[in-house]
């Protein structure tokens, strides 16, 4: 049905409501949600199919038996914690996880007791209403630019970088296989590859990718999937190749509260803005650590 006619039909339909009743239907049809996949943007929509294939490729905690380092350092937080992918699972997902029983958001501090504490939750993706404000509000126009994503793990920055900006070029580069073959099935099944790439590879293996790279993403990266001495390593690889004049820095978290547990001086960054967890930084390329 064409605009023209679809008008008509509404109009018509809106004739035979009981007058009454007509302001409460109104105001209804002003405020109602229920429009919203209607209305969503195209790009939005498709991240949201993208997360349906990958939520049916994965088990609940969105945690491959492979990843042993990450499990191990989730289990011992000094509060019980579960990992909730945030892309995958956004709140209204997982209230209706919890409302079915297969999620709770507590834990009972006294076993078989009504006394009950928030579950900790963490995440290893950003959601896609923060990959919309990466794209959107806190980085520049990225026209002609090589974007690297850093422990690309889902593809999820990838994603939202092929949708959300005019990047020339964007790289995963992520350690495990698993989640690299998954980041290869959606860049085939979207056609993403004309601008998208993944590399199964260690970074500090990438040093020519991270000199050429004009914007470089961090989430969660190395805190739960290497040991302090690898962290170190890792981060010593990234100060002596991340040289290109004007480059830029998002981490999760912020990069002094990642180097501050490790023997690396934080001396690179040059001007750094702050949006909530998202450290926004402009390299230096005459500082080092």
């Amino acid at each position: 049905m064409e605009f023209r006619s679809a008008r008509g039909a509404v109009l018509q339909l809106l004739r035979t409501v009981a007058p009454a009743d007509l302001p409460a239907l109104i105001e209804w049809m002003r405020t109602t949600r229920d429009f919203d996949e209607f209305t969503q943007d195209n790009n939005d929509i498709m991240l949201k199919n993208i997360a349906e294939d990958l939520r049916n490729c994965l088990p609940l905690d969105t945690m491959l038996s492979s990843e042993h380092l990450s499990l191990r350092k989730i289990e011992q937080q000094p509060e019980p914690t579960v990992h909730v992918d945030a892309f995958l699972y956004d709140e209204d997902f997982i209230d209706s996880l919890c409302e079915e029983g297969k999620m709770s958001r507590n834990y009972c501090m006294v076993c078989g007791s009504h006394q009950t504490a928030p579950l900790g939750f963490i995440s290893h993706s950003f959601s896609l209403v923060e990959l919309k404000f990466i794209y959107h509000h806190v980085l520049p126009d990225l026209s002609g630019k090589v974007l690297v994503d850093v422990g690309s793990r889902l593809g999820t920055v990838l994603y939202g970088g092929y949708l959300y900006s005019s990047a020339l070029q964007l790289y995963g580069v992520e350690l495990n296989g698993d989640f690299c073959q998954l980041q290869e099935m959606v860049i085939k099944k979207y056609q993403f590859t004309d601008r998208v790439k993944v590399l199964h590879a260690d970074i500090c293996t990438q040093g020519s990718l991270l000199q050429n790279a004009d914007v470089i993403i961090m989430n969660n990266v190395f805190e739960y999937f290497l040991d302090e001495a690898e962290q170190a390593r890792a981060w010593e690889c990234i100060s002596h190749n991340v040289r290109k004049q004007g480059s830029l820095l998002v981490t999760v978290p912020s990069l002094e509260d990642s180097l501050s547990r490790l023997q690396v001086p934080p001396e690179i960054v040059n001007t750094m803005l702050c949006f909530g967890n998202l450290c926004f930084l402009r390299i230096n390329p005459n500082q080092h650590f």
